[in-house]
């Protein structure tokens, strides 16, 4: 069985929840505490030196990190991942704007003030943040106001990728309300079977 080594509420983690869940693979989910530092213990960076959840231990001495890495291993060859030349190559295009022009903005901006709860201490990161957010929801949009989902009109790694930290943007004070196609994307993978939210527990977890 793989273990995989997350934080609850991090939107990198629940992407591979949410896929396992949905493609049915077993998983022990043990919580890693990074406000704590948890992720900078000594035994921790052994598994992954970049100090970062989530982390995929394939075996005692085989460990995957990055979570779209992890969502590429976990789906490939299921009915999740493109079949397609194009269309794995697509899905790759999705989830690297995903981490390098979503992620850094939307995700960052909900962790200052959802997570640790300090906005006025990170103003003006914030607010540095807000164009570069807003830009990568224009992106979407445009896109989603032309088809269901991000490739080849079919629900995929590259959806789960993008769903995790989108539904909850408005955490990080990103509204969605004049973006009207993300909000009915938001439903349809919201909708689909074996959909589990953010904050619900992995059936074989612990803290």
């Amino acid at each position: 069985m793989y273990r995989l080594y997350q934080m609850q509420d991090s939107g990198n983690c629940y992407k591979l929840r949410l896929l396992m869940h949905q493609l049915k693979i077993e998983c022990q989910c043990i919580d890693i505490d990074i406000l704590k530092g948890e992720s900078r213990a000594p035994d921790f960076l052994k598994k992954n030196p970049n100090g970062r959840v989530p982390l995929l231990e394939l075996d005692e001495n085989t460990w995957l990190p990055e979570s779209n890495a992890i969502l590429w291993f976990l789906a490939e060859g299921s009915g999740l991942a493109p079949h397609s030349r194009l269309g794995r190559s697509q899905a790759l295009q999705w989830m690297f704007f995903e981490q390098y022009s979503h992620e850094p903005f939307i995700a960052t901006s909900r962790f200052w003030i959802s997570i640790l709860k300090a906005p006025e201490e990170y103003t003006s990161e914030i607010k540095a943040k807000r164009a570069g957010g807003l830009a990568a929801l224009g992106v979407m949009e445009n896109h989603l106001g032309k088809y269901d989902f991000f490739v080849e009109g079919e629900y995929s790694i590259a959806d789960i990728a993008l769903y995790a930290y989108t539904h909850v943007a408005d955490e990080g004070h990103f509204e969605l309300t004049d973006f009207p196609a993300i909000r009915r994307w938001l439903q349809r993978v919201a909708g689909q079977p074996g959909h589990i939210d953010i904050d619900q527990r992995f059936p074989d977890s612990k803290g």
